[in-house]
């Protein structure tokens, strides 16, 4: 998302993939190594074929020097989107989805994925997933009043999109409020 430097109050996607990408994900690596102690936490034993939950980031490491296989999140398959994306088209409010789903999985998919099952199929679903959710989001944006804004189940991605127009639009609702506007046919000459 381009935005104009005036609205950049928002953290950037690259730096929230690198926070999703602190999340564990499981691998089946394909090199033994033993228990490795990181600052987050120790992870390992890596021992093939099998499966270890490790950070995504390490995850991508490894996969990129193609010594493990990403396993990929119950939630990033063709027929758990197409059900998302079903229940996004047909009710009002959003569905519930991982808090960091979109960019854990640009992550995956572009690491990893060959293996993904129809990763093309899972783009596009993303895609319509992301557009349907946004016009929900303008749609609420719309409704927006001085005191609250409820947009249950959004996810990290789309409030990092939407928090400078919000907190532009908030901004100028409590300056209305506080100060209405006196109505112009009671002017003081």
């Amino acid at each position: 998302m381009a935005l104009p430097l005036t609205l950049r109050s928002s953290v950037t996607p690259p730096e929230l993939e690198l926070v999703a990408s602190q999340q564990l994900i499981e691998i089946v690596p394909l090199i033994s190594m033993e228990k490795t102690a990181f600052i987050s936490g120790a992870y390992g034993p890596l021992r093939p074929p099998n499966k270890a939950k490790i950070p995504l980031w390490i995850a991508v490491n490894l996969k990129l020097k193609k010594k493990c296989h990403i396993i990929a999140p119950s939630w990033l398959n063709v027929e758990f989107l197409q059900e998302r994306l079903t229940l996004e088209t047909s009710r009002p409010d959003f569905s519930s989805l991982p808090f960091r789903f979109a960019e854990a999985a640009k992550v995956i998919l572009d690491v990893a994925s060959d293996d993904l099952e129809n990763p093309e199929k899972i783009r596009s679903l993303l895609k319509d997933l992301r557009e349907a959710r946004q016009a929900k989001s303008r749609e609420g944006l719309k409704t927006l009043d001085h005191s609250e804004l409820s947009l249950p189940n959004l996810c990290s991605m789309e409030i990092n999109e939407i928090r400078p127009y919000f907190l532009q639009s908030m901004s100028i609702l409590t300056q209305l409020v506080r100060n209405p506007i006196s109505d112009p046919t009671h002017r003081n000459a």
